[in-house]
């Protein structure tokens, strides 16, 4: 790894970030309950999609009071679909505790709540309070493993521990928490994964990788987990306006608590009456292929509930149920 001149890298970027940065409605604010839970959403979860969620959950759960006085099937409710459904169970206990004890005002203390990690709790440190320390996510490894030409693979901790040395070492400790948003947004917006946009960045001058013509082989990652591909069949059963679920139990785990549209092995005497539509779905490397397929029953088992179709915007479901939901004419049907 090549030494890079901190204080230029500094000035450029932050030039660059004063008039290219994306209008988001968390970089608004400086409240630290906001930042949080931007930044939690943000985990694992493109900007586009978090930005839809982000409004409409500060909506319902406008402060940490709010949002630890609401039953954990609304907070479900509400972060349905964003996926990984700890980070909102996560939320909401901590939540508990900061209305007991205040948010935590340093980075120690913000890592100790539940659900967050090193890269969270820097985030709101240097955001939130303006606490120099560095945020290390996969947009800021693919820069600064660009930037010193480092062919480490990620995976080795010894390499991310060559990259937070330098994210360390360059940090504007005068202003971290724009610093810090500054190289992710480079990260998110130009400096992309198999197409640096070379032309265009305001550090490619200091760029190592870009000077040795080897931008695009960076950051080496070990190869991805083999891709499980499952079919899945989904039954739509409708009766006066009503839908048939059933509930995951509470020790299912990470999904627990979400209700589920039946599949066909689960009621092998329903009659299928036609098909609704198809689509695909992906969690991390689980490939799913789902038919959504209507059908009638005569008798339901006790296991199953008859939801309302005005009642769905509120309650906890899966995201292959939503999905599945949307072939049916947006739950006109009032049969």
């Amino acid at each position: 790894m090549v030494s890079v001149d901190a204080a230029q890298v500094r000035r450029a970027l932050r030039r660059w970030y004063e008039n290219a940065r994306r209008d988001l409605p968390w970089r608004r604010t400086q409240d630290p309950y906001r930042i949080w839970v931007s930044e939690t959403m943000l985990q694992q979860t493109r900007v586009a999609t978090v930005v839809r969620y982000y409004e409409r959950f500060i909506e319902r759960f406008p402060d940490a009071g709010a949002l630890a006085g609401a039953r954990e099937s609304d907070v479900l409710s509400a972060w349905a679909g964003l996926g990984y459904y700890a980070r909102a169970r996560n939320l909401r206990k901590a939540a508990k505790i900061i209305v007991s004890r205040g948010f935590p005002e340093d980075h120690a203390s913000i890592r100790k709540m539940p659900g967050v990690g090193d890269y969270t709790a820097a985030a709101i440190a240097s955001i939130a309070f303006g606490l120099p320390h560095a945020v290390l996510d996969g947009n800021v490894l693919r820069v600064l493993a660009r930037l010193s030409n480092d062919a480490g693979d990620l995976a080795v901790a010894h390499t991310r521990t060559r990259l937070r040395f330098l994210a360390e070492a360059l940090l504007d400790r005068k202003r971290p928490g724009d610093f810090n948003q500054a190289l992710m947004e480079l990260g998110a917006t130009v400096c992309l994964p198999g197409d640096a946009r070379c032309p265009v960045c305001p550090i490619a001058g200091f760029c190592e990788a870009r000077r040795r013509g080897v931008q695009d082989r960076l950051p080496v990652r070990s190869p991805r987990t083999k891709p499980i591909h499952i079919q899945r069949t989904l039954l739509v059963i409708r009766r006066k306006g009503k839908y048939l679920f059933w509930q995951r139990p509470p020790d299912s785990g990470r999904m627990a608590g979400f209700w589920e549209l039946p599949e066909l092995s689960q009621l092998p005497q329903a009659a299928v009456t036609g098909e609704l539509g198809r689509f695909r779905h992906t969690i991390t490397h689980h490939h799913y292929s789902v038919a959504v397929l209507e059908a009638e029953i005569a008798e339901v088992p006790a296991a199953f509930r008859w939801i309302a179709a005005r009642e769905l915007e509120r309650t906890p479901l899966s995201t292959l149920a939503r999905k599945a939901l949307r072939h049916t004419d947006r739950h006109t049907d009032q049969r």
